[in-house]
């Protein structure tokens, strides 16, 4: 069997061949370190966090790198109010950026390159570019000469004519043509900024991530993923600068992640509906978080809002269940192999239906749904009045093994004495505020892993189920 991916450049489905065999270069765009991360930001990184790992699961060697935006507008913006420097908020939510992807179960990737700690390699790239005609100085600003590059468009599949008709030039801006896009901003008085053959100042957005996965990855990658908002002009422009300097193509196969809308609406700041992931974990099981954004494929759009997670709870705990009555089953299951062929047979079955899914475009939705089919036998196989270590064993083993794949775990996590009390204070402080459903959903996470509490008049006691 082999992988098929939909490729954005093509609009079409194409049979995964990486570049060097069993070898996948892949390189997403990470996010902008001025805030916590918002559910927008939270999908690729569960979605192609979800790739690397099938990848890595179907036998490939996968190089993963994932950009940090350290330094741009927004950033410098949210210093002055902060009155902090650029890098101390930067550093700050990194740091968040990792917790947070953490508790969702996505992986770090090989490197996670930062904009500041790479300027002389995007001087540099920059520098090529003008001297290859494709780009050019004005009063300290760098541009793109957009029209120059025979491909432009060839992403979004926009003719320059199209794209003309929506291009501007901002105050201040001196281009010689409204299509042509910054590499090299100069520096405003009190700016964080850099020296550079054009004088100081700092890079256009679209420049650092053609300069860092050319260091890390080389001329050509095998996969470049990123949500579906930066297919234009981000990606496209990624394109023109790497393929203007190199002369190759930049990527073979490009990834876009669908929209998420928050009750039916765009999720937007001026919307008021702007979820931070580091608010959602507080209240809810990140793996939760995680197992709803798999239950749909990745390239459509999502709704999402308190009543469709606590629906999407309810399938996640039967996956959860089924696999905790295997556990609890397997020291009293025989070795007689009753049945077992028959049974060793379905779940091979099912595994092969997990692959079929997965290979077809990374379904997760799909795959999800094999995941159930595995409980729901799994279930009917413990009704049986013997069961067999061997047979129980393999249907943890997948659990195990396809869970994994996706980033999903089902076994109940062990809290440490310390998490238990700092969850028994955060429900004492929301029954203090009256806030009767928090509390009642920190007793119930608490019972899923096994901490029994009890109210008594000197105060919450707890101990293990």
């Amino acid at each position: 069997m082999a992988i098929k991916l939909y490729n954005t450049l093509t609009r079409q489905k194409e049979t995964f061949v990486p570049l060097e065999e069993n070898k996948v270069k892949m390189y997403v765009c990470g996010p902008t370190v001025y805030n916590y991360i918002h559910i927008g930001n939270a999908r690729p990184a569960i979605v192609f966090d979800t790739v690397r790992r099938y990848l890595q699961f179907r036998g490939y060697q996968v190089d993963y790198v994932s950009n940090f935006t350290d330094v741009d507008d927004k950033l410098i913006r949210a210093a002055k109010e902060l009155g902090e420097d650029v890098p101390t908020i930067a550093n700050r939510f990194i740091d968040a950026y990792f917790e947070d992807t953490n508790a969702l179960g996505c992986k770090q990737a090989d490197v996670h390159p930062r904009v500041t700690e790479n300027m002389d390699i995007i001087i540099e790239f920059i520098n090529e570019l003008t001297k290859k005609g494709y780009a050019y100085e004005s009063n300290g600003d760098v541009y793109y000469r957009t029209r120059k590059f025979k491909g432009y468009g060839k992403l979004s599949h926009q003719s320059i004519d199209e794209l003309q008709s929506g291009a501007r030039i901002e105050v201040g801006e001196k281009k010689e043509d409204p299509l042509d896009f910054t590499l090299w901003k100069a520096a405003k008085e009190g700016e964080i900024a850099w020296d550079s053959p054009w004088g100081e100042g700092r890079p256009g957005w679209h420049i650092e991530c053609s300069a860092m996965a050319r260091k890390y990855l080389g001329d050509t990658i095998d996969i470049h993923a990123g949500g579906q908002d930066l297919a234009f002009p981000h990606h496209e422009n990624e394109i023109a600068q790497s393929e203007a300097l190199t002369g190759k193509p930049f990527a073979k196969y490009w990834l876009h992640n669908g929209y998420i809308n928050i009750d039916n609406e765009k999720m937007s700041k001026s919307l008021g509906n702007f979820i931070l992931v580091h608010d959602i974990i507080k209240k809810h099981d990140p793996s939760l978080l995680r197992f709803f954004i798999l239950s749909v494929h990745y390239r459509h759009p999502i709704n999402y809002n308190e009543e469709i997670l606590e629906s999407t709870k309810k399938g996640f705990e039967r996956l959860q269940t089924a696999y905790i009555n295997l556990g609890h089953r397997l020291d009293a299951a025989t070795d007689l192999p009753q049945n077992n062929a028959e049974w060793l047979t379905k779940i091979a079955e099912l595994r092969d239906a997990f692959i079929r899914e997965m290979d077809d475009d990374f379904n997760t939705a799909n795959a999800i749904s094999v995941l159930f089919e595995l409980a729901k036998q799994a279930n009917v196989y413990l009704l049986e009045n013997t069961t067999s270590k061997q047979v129980i064993e393999a249907f943890i083993r997948e659990f195990d093994e396809l869970g994994g794949a996706l980033g999903l775990t089902f076994g109940v996590q062990e809290l440490l004495d310390e998490e238990v009390e700092q969850l028994i204070q955060a429900r004492i402080e929301a029954r203090k505020n009256r806030d009767f459903q928090l509390a009642d959903q920190i007793r119930d996470e608490l019972k899923a892993k096994n901490i029994i509490l009890e109210d008594t008049a000197q105060g919450t006691r707890w101990k293990r189920g």
